[in-house]
């Protein structure tokens, strides 16, 4: 007894004296992406070669695995808000709230917050805009996540080293007032809109920076969102191109390591538009991001915890419709999101509506989604593509609303690509389902099992050394 007494105690110095000797925390969130969302990634990648089962992904290849609760203090099911603030802080709050308890009035700080007391460099990054939710829990303390104004400036006042994302949202609401940009400059913030490639000129010498998109994505997209991936171009600034930038400048602070937040914000998105093709595709995307991490990894294994989890599930997502089959191998016909189909032949409208026919669209719904090549429709479906079509012709000869029909076209030829794969999905909401947890690294055993959102970052700050507020 006294020597298996002993050997537990030499094992948990062990464990403590590792954990003491981390210094680089990857935080990776993968906003609305449930367990479904990672097992029908997998089973498309095992469907392409040809097989039943499925083929892992990196991140639920690491070696710790649980399963995570995400209800709000007020809600069964959560916001991104209430959910950001649960992973940031550790702390349940009310929906919609950023940074603040129940009370919409008592901040609280996050685990960023921890680790710049410590003494680390702190990155915050996203695929969306640096004031949506789940960035914004990491800086921000206000009521309301739509006061992006607010939280902008609470953005420019935190001092963090990194941002990168589309844009601040909406950067411009308060009238007379300066641009958040504006307010960044004199906050002492490098901004730079030229991808990868300029921050690799002018980047590195930065004393703070925030990396963004170029401004006509942002113009073309709303400063809401980098592309998918689906729809990316080899100009366009990816998560992949962020997190090696993250890495490479927060290394060059010299601090006491750093600590890096990184939201794979648009998996959110296309499953809030039942998107499937395009849900996939941004699992992946984050997944290319998460192996940038792990490279850095591999090089510090005893120095570096990379741990990965989502705020909630979006969709409902499910696998099957009825029939005991499926068919996601079909989705790798689909070649843009919907949102990029419906532009697209929107574009086509504009710049020569007299050439906006039938074999024009049909032309693109065969290159882009696969209609009429690789995924064959049913009668019934072609007919319910042809009502769209009648719908957008009659627009065009009333010269009313031509790219609202466009958008139903877009809508209907969505729903059928989750058809022919015999996917479900609950809503285009928000539901309760569990979330995955995925670690690697000194101490990150703890994230085994079954536990709630609000008890990852007093772990990880535990395991890094920082002291939780």
């Amino acid at each position: 007894m006294k020597q298996r007494f002993l050997s537990c105690l030499v094992a948990a110095f062990v464990s403590l004296a590792a954990m003491a000797e981390v210094k680089y925390v990857f935080y990776f969130i993968g906003d609305g992406m449930g367990v479904n969302q990672i097992n029908v990634t997998e089973t498309y990648l095992a469907a392409i070669k040809g097989k039943i089962g499925f083929e892992p992904i990196l991140m639920s290849s690491l070696p710790v695995v649980g399963l995570v609760n995400t209800y709000s203090a007020t809600n069964g099911v959560t916001d991104s808000a209430a959910g950001g603030t649960a992973l940031a802080c550790g702390k349940k709050t009310k929906n919609g709230a950023i940074g603040v308890l129940e009370d919409l009035q008592t901040p609280c700080t996050s685990i960023a917050v921890w680790a710049q007391k410590a003494g680390a460099a702190v990155g915050v990054a996203t695929t969306v805009a640096i004031t949506h939710a789940t960035p914004a829990s990491f800086y921000g303390h206000q009521p309301s996540r739509n006061m992006y104004y607010e939280l902008g400036q609470d953005l420019c006042r935190s001092g963090f080293d990194f941002f990168a994302g589309c844009d601040f949202h909406r950067p411009n609401t308060k009238e007379g007032e300066p641009s958040l940009r504006e307010q960044a400059k004199a906050a002492g913030y490098t901004i730079l809109t030229g991808g990868y490639k300029e921050y690799e000129k002018k980047g590195r010498k930065a004393d703070k920076l925030i990396l963004l998109q170029s401004d006509y994505q942002n113009e073309k997209l709303g400063s809401d969102h980098l592309p998918y991936a689906l729809d990316q171009d080899k100009n366009d600034l990816t998560l992949e191109q962020i997190t090696r930038a993250g890495i490479n400048y927060l290394m060059g602070k010299q601090k006491n390591g750093f600590f890096f937040q990184i939201e794979g914000g648009m998996i959110d998105y296309a499953c809030h538009r039942n998107d499937i093709g395009n849900a996939i595709n941004e699992v992946l995307d984050f997944d290319k991001a998460i192996k940038v991490a792990y490279e850095f990894y591999q090089q510090h294994p005893d120095e570096t915890i990379i741990v990965i989890s989502a705020d909630h599930e979006t969709g409902g997502l499910v696998m099957g419709k009825g029939p005991y089959e499926l068919h996601t191998d079909l989705l790798r016909f689909q070649h843009k999101s919907t949102d990029e189909l419906k532009w697209m032949l929107g574009e086509q409208y504009k710049k020569a509506p007299k050439k906006f026919t039938w074999a024009a669209v049909e032309k693109v719904l065969k290159e882009q989604m696969g209609f009429g090549a690789g995924i064959q429709l049913t009668d019934k479906q072609q007919e319910r593509i042809q009502r769209r079509w009648n719908a957008i012709e009659k627009a065009m000869a009333d010269n009313d609303k031509v790219q609202d029909r466009i958008n139903d076209l877009g809508e209907t030829t969505k729903h059928i690509l989750s058809e022919v794969a015999l996917i479900s999905w609950a809503s285009g909401g928000h539901s309760n389902g569990y979330v995955p947890v995925y670690a690697v690294g000194p101490g990150t055993e703890v994230f085994q099992g079954r536990i709630d959102n609000i008890e990852i970052a007093p772990a990880m700050a535990k395991i890094a050394g920082y002291k939780a507020e």
